[in-house]
């Protein structure tokens, strides 16, 4: 179950990596990089929903 919390902060990771991509881009050439953007979106929603997922299932575990 460790595994899980460390691949739960490393969508964390990602996110911030994605965004501060599309950051210098757009500091840089002054163009907005919408894959970045989405991809950064996608890592922080899959870190809640993971979250939310090992939660619940902790519960379930524990009420059996």
């Amino acid at each position: 179950m460790k595994y899980s919390k460390i691949f739960q902060y490393a969508y964390l990771v990602f996110a911030a990596l994605f965004i501060y991509d599309a950051v210098v881009k757009y500091i840089t050439t002054n163009e907005i990089v919408y894959p970045s953007i989405l991809l950064g979106a996608l890592a922080i929603f899959m870190f809640f929903f993971r979250n939310r997922f090992s939660k619940k299932f902790e519960s379930k575990d524990k009420s059996n």
